[in-house]
């Protein structure tokens, strides 16, 4: 059915309201947890790339300076914090003093994270509890202090980083697919009320990226092409694959999305 006269203008004036600047990050503040290293530091540059002031709380002080440059040359600011985010009561601490420093935050990346390699039958409990600890646990407490703040300043953006073994069970690693998972339902869980706050919260499933974690797979012949077999890309991904879907989430241009688990993983999961 065509459209009527005023349905075209209607819609035209809908779509003017989309502007490119949507994406741009010009004016806000991301805390990015482990953001020093690894797909952590380039979500901080991309984040900084878009306009954003980057606040970075990590467990030790590996490529600060590293970082440092690679924000600063951006003509953004960064901070870092020394800390151990599993600590007792120490997520609202680390959120006020990213405040102290910028004056108010509008982001959260949850990106600190581990993982722990054995067949199920070797696991060892002190795996289990520390992979839990950092991958889930530090995720709520993180989130929970964020979120407070977001909902009194009616805005704001949790971004989550989950996996594909948010969906899967995953080779030995049941203490990191059990992490996993529970991040995709903790991002539901806080979408489904943080939403009325204005505040979207959503998570981004890698798929098999090049890093340093992954780097024993790919040394291993059999299983790495068992992965590529599944990826329709054939290929791995490149860690900057996935720097344009956290600028999305972390922007205007993703109001609209909330309760996510975003997978960018080369048609992996289709497989």
């Amino acid at each position: 059915m065509a459209q009527s006269p005023e349905e075209i203008k209607q819609n035209e004036a809908a779509l003017d309201k989309f502007k490119m600047s949507a994406f741009d990050l010009s004016g806000k503040v991301a805390v990015i947890t482990g953001g020093n290293t690894g797909l952590g530091q380039g979500y901080a540059v991309a984040l900084a790339e878009a306009g954003a002031d980057i606040y970075i709380p990590t467990y030790g002080k590996a490529e600060w300076d590293t970082t440092r440059e690679m924000i600063e040359k951006r003509g953004r600011k960064v901070e870092f914090e020394a800390v151990d985010l599993t600590e007792k009561d120490i997520a609202p601490k680390v959120i006020q003093r990213a405040i102290d420093a910028f004056g108010h935050i509008d982001i959260l990346i949850n990106n600190a994270g581990m993982i722990k390699r054995n067949p199920l039958l070797e696991s060892k409990d002190e795996d289990w509890d520390r992979v839990i600890n950092i991958n889930l646990n530090t995720v709520y407490h993180m989130s929970m202090a964020a979120a407070k703040v977001f909902a009194k300043q009616k805005s704001g953006k949790i971004i989550n980083i989950g996996s594909m073994l948010s969906f899967q069970g995953g080779k030995f690693i049941p203490s990191y697919t059990a992490s996993k998972h529970g991040v995709a339902g903790l991002t539901k869980a806080f979408a489904s009320e943080m939403g009325a706050y204005n505040v979207q919260v959503n998570a981004i499933a890698p798929g098999y990226i090049k890093t340093a974690n992954t780097a024993p797979i790919r040394a291993d012949k059999a299983r790495n092409q068992e992965i590529l077999d599944r990826i329709p890309a054939g290929h791995w991904a490149e860690p900057h694959e996935l720097m344009g879907v956290a600028v999305f989430l972390a922007s205007h241009a993703a109001d609209y999305v909330n309760g996510h688990i975003l997978a960018v993983d080369g048609g992996y999961l289709v497989r």
